[in-house]
This record gives structure tokens, sequence and C-alpha cells, in this order.
């Protein structure tokens, strides 16, 4: 009788080593291609319901209703699209301080504004993918809201007359990034004259995240919660982003998606799509 409990025990040991080599692969069809991405087991209640709307179909026929090139893409309104009143649209709890930054390919969920959400819940179903760009060391390490509001300061003064001018024709031309750049460029000049400190810490990780990778670091000072990443079809994510767009950023000609899933031996994500998983490192 105890060689029978230790041979049961021993395969429920093995079926649950086996479940544990093994990941949800989700795949989420366009028709620019395919996007395939794995969920993080740090943000479970964010895996457990993405899976399980995914499975359902409840995500099928969702668009990428909302996107912006160089910044991120977002879709899975699957409450409007099943025409379900606002009562009915759940939030799930934040997980957030996983670790998990806002780099090019990082899927997060999207939420309403602190002001009506202080939890920062997420929404129950609309996510995101971030495109983002890299950056310079000196973007990073700068509190650009700081500079933004001591830049106005300054090109109000009657001696900054050029500056305001040159800074307003960038605006007319919807030249953000160079506008950014024309304000950094008088960073230092700023500090002296303001006597004001511009500059924030960012740890050494982070930087070299976004001035190699890129993403969207801003992002992670808002508290959103990041839960999975693409592992394959960020080519599909940067054709997305470029749509023609109308009002509220959303493509003139609509970009459906479907989603699936699949269980996957890690081994063979890791071999077939570069994902390695930290016990693997």
């Amino acid at each position: 009788m105890k060689v029978h409990f230790f041979g049961l025990a021993l395969l429920l040991s093995l079926l649950i080593s086996c479940s544990s080599q093994k990941d949800s692969l989700i795949k989420i069809h366009t028709r620019h291609g395919d996007i395939y991405a794995i969920l993080y087991d740090e943000t479970p209640k964010h895996k457990e319901n993405f899976i399980k709307l995914a499975e359902s179909g409840r995500f099928d026929s969702t668009e990428f209703h909302r996107v912006i090139d160089n910044f991120m893409i977002q879709g899975g309104d699957v409450f409007t699209k099943e025409g379900l009143p606002e009562s009915a649209w759940y939030t799930i709890p934040a997980e957030l301080d996983k670790g998990y930054l806002h780099e090019k390919g990082a899927i997060a969920a999207a939420r309403q504004s602190d002001n009506v959400n202080p939890e920062k819940r997420s929404s129950g179903c609309q996510f995101y993918i971030v495109e983002g760009r890299t950056y310079t060391e000196e973007e990073l390490t700068t509190d650009v809201k700081k500079l933004q509001r001591q830049f106005m300061k300054f090109i109000s003064l009657e001696s900054q007359r050029t500056l305001a001018e040159q800074y307003a024709k960038l605006y007319e031309e919807g030249k953000y990034e160079e506008m950014t750049k024309l304000m950094l460029s008088k960073k230092e000049e700023m500090e002296d004259f303001l006597h004001v400190n511009l500059s924030k810490k960012m740890d050494d990780a982070s930087k070299e995240t976004f001035t190699t990778v890129g993403g969207t670091p801003h992002l992670d000072e808002g508290g959103y919660t990041v839960f999975g990443k693409v592992i394959r079809g960020m080519d599909v994510v940067e054709k997305i982003a470029t749509e023609k767009t109308a009002a509220m950023d959303r493509p003139v000609d609509p970009v459906y998606i479907t989603v699936e899933v699949e269980e996957v031996p890690k081994k063979k994500i890791t071999k077939e799509y570069g994902f390695e998983y930290p016990e693997d490192k």
C-alpha cells in the first residue's frame, strides 16, 4: 500500500512538473499579419483574465481602435463590441511594481484616469502594445513635465522672443520631437537663470533599456500594469501604428483582431521565439 501511495505521489509530481513547463502562447491575428506574445505569471489576475476572454472568443472582431505612431496601439474593447452597459464594465486590481518596464513590445492594461480611478484598476478588456522609440540619456534623466513648465516661463521673457517664435513654429508643424530637443538644449541655461533643478534619477537598467530597445518611459510613472510582451510580430505592430487615422486616433480602415491561445512547451517558446524565462537564465 505504501508503494502504491508513493507511485501516486510521483505521478502527481510529474504531472505538475510537466504542466509548469508549458506556457500560454498568445496569437493576435490581424490583416497586417500575426503578433505573438507571452503573459507574465507575476501578474496572474491580468493573465487569467486575458486568456479567459481569448479562449471564449470575446476578443474576436474587436479592433485596434486607437493607434499613435511611435507610441502604442490600443485594442480589445470587448464591452463596447458586445453592447454592455457601463455598469457591466468590470475592472481588475492593479498589479504594479513587478519590475516590468514599458519597453518596446510591452503589453499593458488600459485604465481610467486617476481622478475617477485612484486605485489604478485596469480595464477588464482593453490593452495596448508599446511601440515607442529610443531615447537619449539626457531625455531620460530630465523631468520633462517640469522642463515644459519652466520653458513656458522662460520664453515669456522679452529677451527670449526669438526662441518663443521658434517653438511656436515647431508646434504649428507638428514637430513634437524637435520641440523636446529645443527645450532640452536650453536646460542648463534655464537651470542657471531660473535657479531650478530639472533633473531626475533613473536606474542604470532602465536607461539601458530605453536607450537601446526603446519604449515609452513616461508610462512607467503613470501606474499602468504591464502584464506581457510581444515575442514576435513587432513589424506588424509598427504597420498598424502607421495606419491613417481619424478622430480619437481611430484607424480609418478598421484593424480587426482575433485572438487564440495555445499551450506550448517553454523550451519551444525559447527556441522558436527567443524568449528566455527567468528560471532558464
